[in-house]
């Protein structure tokens, strides 16, 4: 953690004393960070105890919980009663625009408030008189480039090829007029997205929730899931590199980001220089769907563990009811602390490098009170002590009975026996759902374009993933991508009876 906390100290530092580190020259960063970096360890006090959040070791403080983040209950009462005052609403009662002939699109549109959007992410002191473009339009032109052009470049976005008079539908969605040619530089987009703090990301994405919960989706039994994916950024080369005790501290371009592993792929190398995505899903047990709600963006080079509690604080904070969640090996709760602290049962398969207990056999899983026992104990409750094991055998029926202590605390582990234990039937069932929170991440990163999106902070990355997901959850509502489902030809139950 030493090393972790002296890299939070440097890019602290050169943020705080180089506020236009962007626009400096990548010589002049390299003389900077090799300055402060060596100043930072030859000060640097080892014996001290570290009392740093986690939060800010991770790089993640800008997402904790400011002040001003409804709840969905508040953003569903803040939406009722946004037109309280008003005499009419006349957005309620608008009619599809004719321009707009993509089914897709006219869903979207329909469901947009232009009014509310404008409310959470207009900025401080906004007067809509005195702008050309309103928030909302840039937040439509953001929603349509991912929705319809994701592999494009904002650049190329914003020219006539797309936003041209002939491109009625495109100019009618985002609410351009269809008399002139004006159009939104790609710049406006860029300072749009720097310009959203995470409290207004999160307020926008808590009124897609909203509407997501009540188009019926999700049934009432829903599982939980959480998984990570990277995301690399484009300069990969480090400024400078210190080793400290077997561990590199290395200093990119840009600072938030660190150079992380990932599992082997055939095409791609093991090491990745960039963002890792942590986001909790949402499935249904009845269809196997996953949709991606809310996640959290840390750098590469950070172990997923750490990202578990702060991210189900998260969820919490916005009012997503959490109870199980399913997991990989990286989010194991070994020790039961995120059970304890946020009362969350987090099931993963079972670590192949965890010990077995003594006296346990496993497959299937059976506890016994010492090695003379040879009636297998059943499971009585857990404590935070670990999990309680009471005696199973009839009176009389053990002949070790005057002296066995009939009990037994097995400790939680990353094996068999986490806070919620692997031989339960709902952590059986959790994680044999467990691929299925996979698929959200490939239709952010290929079907939205998440991957290619050239974003140059973390900042950026947090707000384009937010958009990302909001988009995700309106093709799901909108349902215009569907496979159908197959016919049944009888050619199954053709092959089955003639073998």
């Amino acid at each position: 953690m030493n090393n972790k906390n002296i890299r939070r100290i440097v890019v602290k530092q050169l943020k705080i004393n180089h506020p236009y580190w962007k626009k400096l020259t990548r010589k002049t960063k390299k003389e900077l960070a090799r300055q402060v970096l060596a100043e930072v360890i030859s000060n640097y006090d080892y014996d001290q105890i570290l009392d740093v959040p986690i939060e800010e070791l991770t790089g993640i403080a800008g997402q904790s919980l400011p002040t001003g983040i409804r709840n969905l209950t508040q953003m569903a009462e803040y939406i009722d009663n946004f037109y309280q005052d008003n005499l009419f609403d006349f957005d309620a009662a608008k009619k599809p625009y004719a321009e707009i002939y993509d089914e897709e699109l006219r869903f979207i549109d329909q469901l947009l408030d232009n009014s509310i959007i404008n409310s959470l992410i207009a900025p401080e002191g906004y007067s809509a008189v005195h702008r050309f473009i309103q928030p909302y339009q840039l937040f439509r032109m953001e929603l349509l480039k991912i929705i319809k052009y994701p592999e494009i470049s904002y650049r190329k976005f914003c020219t006539d090829d797309y936003f041209g008079r002939d491109c009625k539908q495109n100019r009618r969605f985002v609410r351009l007029s269809l008399s002139n040619k004006d159009q939104v530089h790609h710049t406006e987009l860029c300072h749009f997205r720097a310009g959203l703090s995470f409290k207004q990301a999160m307020n926008l994405l808590l009124y897609f929730l909203h509407h997501f919960y009540k188009s019926g989706c999700l049934k009432q039994t829903v599982i939980h899931g959480i998984d990570s994916s990277e995301l690399p950024v484009e300069i990969a080369f480090p400024l400078c590199t210190v080793t400290l005790n077997g561990k590199k501290i290395r200093i990119y371009s840009d600072l938030d980001c660190d150079c992380g592993t990932r599992r082997n792929k055939r095409d791609k190398s093991h090491y990745v220089v960039g963002y890792r995505l942590h986001t909790l899903t949402a499935i249904n047990p009845s269809t196997g769907h996953s949709f991606p709600l809310v996640s959290i963006v840390g750098a590469a080079n950070h172990h997923d563990r750490l990202f578990l509690k702060p991210l189900i604080k998260l969820a919490r904070a916005l009012g997503i009811d959490v109870k199980l969640i399913t997991a990989d090996q990286a989010y194991h709760d070994s020790d039961g602390s995120v059970f304890q602290e946020t009362g969350v049962y987090v099931t993963a398969p079972p670590s192949e490098k965890a010990t077995i207990p003594e006296n346990v056999l496993i497959s299937p899983v059976r506890v016994f009170c010492h090695s003379f026992c040879e009636t297998p104990m059943k499971r009585l409750e857990s404590s935070e002590k670990g999990h309680e094991f009471g005696c199973a055998a009839e009176s009389e029926e053990c002949s070790f009975e005057s002296g066995c202590p009939k009990s037994r605390v097995i400790d939680f582990d990353s094996g068999c026996f986490q806070p919620m234990p692997i031989f339960h039937e709902i952590s059986k069932q959790a994680i044999e759902i467990r691929k299925n929170c996979e698929r959200p991440f490939n239709l952010m990163k290929k079907r939205e374009g998440l991957e290619q999106t050239r974003v140059r902070s973390q900042h950026g990355v947090v707000v384009r993933s937010t958009f990302t997901t909001i988009a995700t959850l309106l093709i799901e509502m909108a349902g215009m991508r569907r496979k159908p489902l197959k016919k049944n030809t009888g050619q199954q139950e053709l092959f089955a009876a003639t073998g």
